[in-house]
Formats: structure tokens, sequence, C-alpha cells
């Protein structure tokens, strides 16, 4: 972990979105926490060009993980694919960035620097980069827990401020069991971000997702692998755009306030509640990794002591700090207050704060899709056209249009405000993998 100066750390700002009145004997309290960070390499959530000039910008140290199993020649376009989406990430390398591209199989080996070591990103070490990706060719198995660990012993060699993993496979986990996998991520957690790309329709989605999920990056599937170079441009991109790693919200609750969960809920649904680690009396920090230039929004809920008509109380104090190897801290100056206040207003106390209604529909949809592929695959299609009914109605109503489009793949929609399907009696195996993938995205809520 580093140390920031003021210099180069974006400027963070936190809004709170609530409906802080409880009718008499109300205990939960719901609140939307937007955090928006200005000042690194890419614009909103869309990604664009980094803004530094060659040699400026965040120390930063990056290992491309590929998929080099027998699979990868079945088509050989996936290999030929691979090769070609490391290379275009290679050249998206901001100079100075170190960097390492990783081949694995059963086993994981350095392609590139190799002994080691991480290179040193210019033109001349891009070139030798892309030259060793020759040596790349299909054969062997899968354990990624095994790339995962190399990565992790190349990225901490270098004294950098941001360290990011790539990693694209094409098969399932097969060469090592789920629990040396999550070992291996338990292992790297908190270490450097990865985003995980699935590559045709081979693989477990579950088990990318998971990855992602675990190291706090982004997964998706790309069904074509003509698709990979650009998705792997769009990755680096977005990764030479971070400013500053290793972010917590910190979240204290006075005496006989409980958490109840803290999620983030946009740009995807991702549950923190159980990554809490403990900071201080009644306080805990949960990780949201490396930020750029972008805005996230994060679902806290607490539940507080009752307390009688018109008294008010603050029910939590949510801030952002980047926590330090010696146990002080880094307060990156935004905060926001959740309060509760007891009234006999009915009108006030049942209103549901319009982000705070937006964002457990978001949660909602997620579950639905989750749980309506799961039931299909089991063979019970009455309760997958339930749920994925409650899908479509849900993305209907928030206006998720993305969401909406993938479901119209796998259910043919009769009434889409009413969540009246039917489960369509062929479905592509990319389209199917495709919503499972980005089943957790969502939109903003409208303002």
């Amino acid at each position: 972990m580093a140390n920031f100066s003021k210099s180069n750390v974006p400027q963070f700002s936190m809004d709170v979105y609530q409906n802080e009145y409880l009718p008499e004997g109300g205990r939960e309290v719901n609140a939307i926490v937007t955090v928006s960070a200005t000042g690194g390499g890419t614009i909103g959530n869309a990604v664009a060009a980094p803004l530094y000039t060659p040699g400026q910008g965040p120390s930063a140290a990056v290992a491309i993980m590929v998929d080099c199993s027998g699979s990868m020649d079945y088509p050989p376009t996936k290999m030929r694919g691979g090769r070609d989406a490391t290379a275009a990430a290679i050249d998206t390398l901001r100079d100075g960035v170190h960097f390492a591209v990783i081949d694995g199989t059963h086993v994981a080996k350095e392609v590139y620097p190799g002994g080691g070591r991480l290179a040193v990103a210019d033109a001349t070490t891009r070139d030798q980069a892309k030259q060793a990706l020759r040596k790349l060719s299909a054969g062997g198995g899968t354990a990624i827990g095994t790339w995962l660990r190399l990565a992790d012993r190349l990225l901490s060699s270098a004294d950098v401020a941001i360290r990011h993993g790539i990693l694209l496979t094409d098969g399932r986990n097969e060469h090592e069991s789920p629990e040396d996998l999550r070992a291996a991520l338990d292992a790297c957690a908190g270490r450097f971000t990865c985003d995980a790309r699935g590559v045709g329709t081979d693989w477990e989605v579950k088990e990318v997702t998971g990855i992602a999920s675990a190291l706090l990056g982004t997964a998706d599937i790309v069904a074509d692998p003509a698709g990979l170079a650009a998705d792997f441009t769009q990755m680096m991109e977005t990764a030479m755009g971070k400013e500053v790693a290793d972010v917590a919200l910190r979240v204290w609750t006075p005496v006989g306030t409980t958490i109840k969960f803290v999620k983030q809920v946009a740009p995807t649904v991702e549950e923190l509640t159980d990554r809490r680690t403990e900071s201080g009396p009644r306080s805990g920090d949960y990780p949201t990794g490396s930020w750029g230039d972008e805005s996230r929004d994060y679902h806290v809920c607490v539940e507080v002591p009752v307390a009688g008509l018109g008294q008010e109380m603050l029910a939590a104090r949510v801030s952002l700090v980047i926590p330090q190897p010696d146990g002080s801290v880094q307060n990156l100056g935004a905060q926001g207050l959740v309060r509760a206040v007891w009234t006999d207003d009915m009108v006030a106390s049942t209103s549901i704060n319009p982000q705070v209604a937006h964002y457990t529909g978001q949660a909602e949809l997620a579950q639905a899709i989750q749980q309506g592929l799961d039931l299909r695959k089991a063979g019970d299609m009455d309760g997958a056209t339930a749920k994925l009914g409650r899908a479509v109605q849900l993305a209907s109503a928030s206006g998720n249009a993305d969401t909406a489009k993938l479901l119209a793949k796998v259910v043919d929609v009769v009434d889409a405000a009413a969540g009246t399907v039917r489960l369509k009696a062929k479905v592509a195996e990319a389209d199917e993998m495709t919503l499972e993938t980005r089943s957790t995205k969502t939109v903003r809520v409208k303002k």
C-alpha cells in the first residue's frame, strides 16, 4: 500500500440519500451513499483514453494472465485472439508502468520478462513482450489459482501505488480443487485488483465472476474471440486511469446500532458485508478497490435502537480512508451522515426514498436473474419462468434497457410491466452466459 500526497489523489465527494423518518417503533434505516472521484484517467463510467502524458500518472504494475490450456486451440481463433488481445493491452500500457505476461495452464509460467521480474513499459519492452507472445501455444490443463499466486508474487515485487491483473480463461478450473482456488483468492485479496474474462462458452460463469468479485475487478464474457483485442484495450485503458488503490468505506455506528448490510449497488451489485475489517470501536472498513475518475453507489442498512417520537439520532457516519500498513490511516476527506428521526407523521415515515427504492429493485433484479437461470438449469421450468418474469418486470420498471435486451434472448416477453414471460425453447449458450455474467450490472437512478 502506498501513501499518497494530496496532489495525486482524486478529489472525493460523498452524498447521502435517505428518508430519515421512522414510525413509532421503527428500527431499520436505509441510505444510498454516492461516492464520486474526480481527477483520474476515465470519465464517469465510460472509458476514455488516459489523460496522462507518457511517464506521468501514478506508479502501477500490471500482470496479464493468458489461458494456454489445450482447449484454447479449439477453435484456434481463441489462442490467436488471446495473443492479439495481450498485444493490444501491452500497447495500451503507459510508459513507466511495470508489467509481466503469464502463461496459464495447470501450472503458471513467466512469458515476459521472466526471472521473477517485471519489465518497465517503453517502446523497447513493449516490442520485446509482443515478440515473446509468439511462444504462447495451447496445451495442458487449467489451475487458475497458480496463475493468481504467480501474478501476486510478481506484482508485489514492485513498489507501486496501483497493482492490477487481467485474466483470460476459456475453460473450467479442472486441475485444482475449488478450495485451492478459494485459498489463492483469499491470499491475493487486497493485494491487487483483477479483471476476469471468459472467451467462448466452455467456461464456468460463477468461477469467473467469483474471481473478479473477490479481487474487486470486473467480469465479462467475450463469446467471439475476435472481440478480445478491443475488450483488453478497454480494460487496460481503465486500469491506466486508476489513481488511488486500497480505498475503504469506513462506517461508524453508535452504541446499540448494528449494520445489517453494506453493498455496492452501482455500477454493479457487489456484496461487501462479509468483507468488513474492524477499524476501531464500533467502526469497520469495507474494501472498494482502486479509483480513477468515476462515481459509485453503496447501500448501507443499519438497525437502530428504538427511541421516542420526536427524537433523532446519528445512525451511521460514513467516510473514505486508505488504511496504511503501519496501522495509521489516510482520510480522503469525504464524509456522509445517516440519520434517524422518529415521527407520527405517517406520510413522512412511510415514504420510500427514490434512490433506496431503485437500488433495492436493482439488487432484486440481479438475484432474480441468477435464481431463474439456476432453476432453468435444474429443470424447474415453472420456477424459472416466475423468477425471470419478475426480472423482466424489474428491468422494465427501472429502465435497465441493457438487461431487458439480454433477458429477451432467454424468454419471450408477453407483458413486461406484469412480468409475464414464456421460456424460449432454444437458447444460445452464449446468450444465457452473457445474461448470467452481466446480471449484476445496474443503471443509475433517474434524476
